[in-house]
This record gives structure tokens, sequence and C-alpha cells, in this order.
């Protein structure tokens, strides 16, 4: 649910990052030429900025106890299942149930800057939400604990991983790069059209960490560096740099010239680990991968109907009507999550878990197909009976026909 809580006067702080929610019915009073109204109109509803002057910090608003406080029975069993943290078969739609939606303050230890970054994310996302923030948390915590790569992690490496896992899609719209693109989105013109959404997830956090004060202790260049590093982790999520990092991965392992004992090498396994995390969805439990592929589908659906509604050219996977979950899964599988699961298997040395993995993808896979082949059949039946019935019609008519 809503992450907003009420203060001590009883009105609703206001939430965080895209404040308020973005309203693309503004869509329909714009042209594509940019005419977009007036700028007061623009900024109210589509603006993705944060509103800094409006920091409950600067004027004086402590984080306040949630009103949603758990059941003890609740408690325990949310404390029992975070011992358990560390497993493949982790249910996070469960520990959402039992947590009453604050997973992300369960999974750090410091609560401020974890407040805030639960309360960006959006939850009227069916996929990119808080749940899914947390679910890459953990799978980002199982991978920092593979041997080949945890003997060689310091603790800044780790907070850096757990940190980028956490806030890697905060503030996320519910729509992808290009329909920002399309939609002609001052984002999109700020970035110049390169990793727009991991751009703004990237500054979203720097700014969540300055107004939290998180890393207030440390020196300025200390400070400096771990901000750069968080974005080069966060903008290592960009779908469309997936080339880019198998090609180098491929050739790290044929060459057997990884030096995790260098900064430099272990910052690019971060980034291969996260990039993991975040597609993870495949390698899980049937149960829990096949709600993930719903919920994602169901966000690409959205915007192609908001696409359709405002007459733009609707978006590869976002079409309800031609794009199944099935037949989308499939080529998500084979052509992105296999590739790098496959390589991610071949750095840890195939250990239980990315053979756990290996085999729920395999598995998930065949499922889909399955379902696939399935929707096919019934499709072509479907098809079969409808030209019969054709049929009968034009020859009843020609025997109507004197």
């Amino acid at each position: 649910g809503d992450a907003r809580v009420r203060g001590q006067t009883g009105v609703l702080s206001e939430r965080r990052g895209s404040y308020p929610f973005i309203d693309f019915r503004l869509l329909n009073n714009t042209t594509l030429s940019g005419e977009i109204g007036t700028k007061k109109k623009v900024k109210r509803l589509l603006s993705f900025q944060r509103y800094f002057h409006a920091s409950r910090l600067l004027r004086g608003i402590v984080p306040q106890a949630s009103l949603y406080l758990l059941d003890e029975d609740y408690l325990g069993q949310a404390r029992h299942m975070l011992s358990k943290v560390g497993m493949w078969d982790f249910d996070i739609f469960l520990f959402d149930r039992l947590t009453n939606g604050k997973d992300k303050r369960f999974f750090c230890f410091l609560f401020w800057f974890p407040v805030m970054v639960q309360e960006d994310y959006h939850s009227q996302n069916p996929y990119h939400n808080a749940v899914h923030a947390a679910d890459v948390t953990q799978a980002m915590h199982c991978y920092l604990r593979e041997p080949k790569l945890a003997s060689f992690l310091t603790p800044s490496d780790i907070m850096l991983g757990l940190l980028a896992a956490a806030a890697h899609d905060v503030d996320h719209p519910g729509v992808n790069q290009p329909f920002l693109i399309k939609t002609k989105h001052h984002l999109a013109s700020l970035y110049q059209n390169v990793s727009v959404l991991e751009n703004h997830h990237w500054r979203s956090t720097i700014g969540m960490l300055r107004e939290s004060r998180l890393l207030a202790h440390l020196p300025k260049e200390v400070t400096q560096d771990i901000e750069q590093q968080l974005g080069s982790l966060i903008l290592a999520t960009d779908i469309n740099r997936q080339n880019e990092f198998l090609i180098r991965l491929k050739s790290h392992l044929d060459n057997q010239d990884l030096r995790l004992e260098d900064a430099q090498d272990r910052h690019f396994m971060l980034q291969i680990a996260l990039k993991c995390a975040d597609i993870c969805n495949p390698c899980r439990l049937w149960a829990l991968s096949k709600q993930w592929s719903e919920r994602v589908c169901e966000e690409f659906y959205r915007q192609g109907d908001l696409e359709q509604k405002f007459e733009l050219e609707i978006s590869p996977l976002c079409n309800q009507q031609k794009d199944t979950i099935p037949s989308i899964q499939i080529g998500f599988m084979t052509y992105i999550v296999e590739p790098l699961f496959e390589r991610w298997a071949q750095f840890t040395g195939d250990t239980p878990l990315s053979e756990n993995m290996l085999n729920h993808l395999r598995r998930n896979k065949a499922k889909w197909r399955s379902l696939l082949h399935k929707q096919h059949s019934s499709s072509r039946s479907n098809d079969h009976s409808g030209q019969v019935t054709g049929s009968q019609e034009q020859t009843l008519n020609e025997e109507e026909t004197p």
C-alpha cells in the first residue's frame, strides 16, 4: 500500500519522489509538437524532480512511527522469515504481507534512508515497486555470499551492492524509456535519451543520501566516490547495455584474467551481480516466477493501453492483443536471462545456488512453452470453428439464391 504516514497533526505528509503521482491525463491536452500547456501545469502533473524546498527534514519533521503497527504474531513470523533471507526460495510476497508492505525497512539496519527509499517507489506499479526492490536486494544478498566473490569483498563493496539493489528502480513511473522519449518528457531531454530511467534512479538516490545525511560523517571525497560508484552500479541495469556487459564478462572468463583483488574488477562483478539480481525472476520457484511474470506484463499492457488511448505507436511487448505472457517470457529467458546466468554460473564455478537457478530457469521456460502451445492449439481450434461456420453460411446462402 501507500507508504505515506500521518504526521502529528493527522494530515497526510506529502509523498516524496514523483510528487504528486504522475497523471497521464495531461497527454489528452498535449500534442507531440511540444505544446504541453503551461509550465505550471507540466510541473504540477508530470514532474519527476525532487522538491527539496519541501524537505521534511528542513522543516524539522522527524520520521514518525507508522500507524500500521504489526501484530506480534505477524512480527514474529516476519523475524523468522528474515532468518532465512539467504535462502533462494525466500518468498518475498509472503514477507511483504507479513511486514505490511514495509519490506525495505527490515532489510536495512539504518532506518531513515530505507524509509525514504520505500516511499519513493510507486505502490500503484504492478512490477516496479518496493516489493521488486526488496526482491532484488534479497537476491543481491545471496550473490554476495557466493564463495568466489565473498572472499574478496570489502565492507564498502557489500554496502554499495545492497544500497544499489535497494534503490536501483526508485521513483520508477511504470513506463519505459521509449515512452518518455516519444512523449517528449523532460527527463528524456535532460539525459539526452540515454539510460533515462537509470540516470533518474541514480540521481534520486543521491538526493536521498544527502537528505538523510547517511554519509555525512565521511570526508567529502569519500562521499563523492560512493555516489559515483552507486551511479555506475545502477546504470549497469539498463537492459540496452546487456550485450556490452556480456561481451566483457565472456572476455574475462575466457582469458581467466579477472583479478578480484583489484577494486576495478570487483566493481565490475558487483555490476554483473546487480544485473543478475534485477532479472532473476525466471530463476525463482515457479509459483514466485509466475507472479513476477504476470506483474511485469501487466505493467507493459498498461503502457500499451495508454499509448493506444493517446494514439501513440504501441511499444514492443505492450500490446495485450498480440504479446502474450508466455511468448514474452520465453523470449526474455532465451535472449536475456539464459546468456547472463550461464556466464554467472561459469564465474561462480557451478555452485549449488547457480545450479539451482539454472534448473528453475529451464523448468520455468518449459512451463511457459507448454502454456504457449496450449494457447496456439486453442487459437487454431477457434479459427477452424469460425471457418466451418463461414462455409456453412455460404452454403445456406447459395441454397436460398434462385
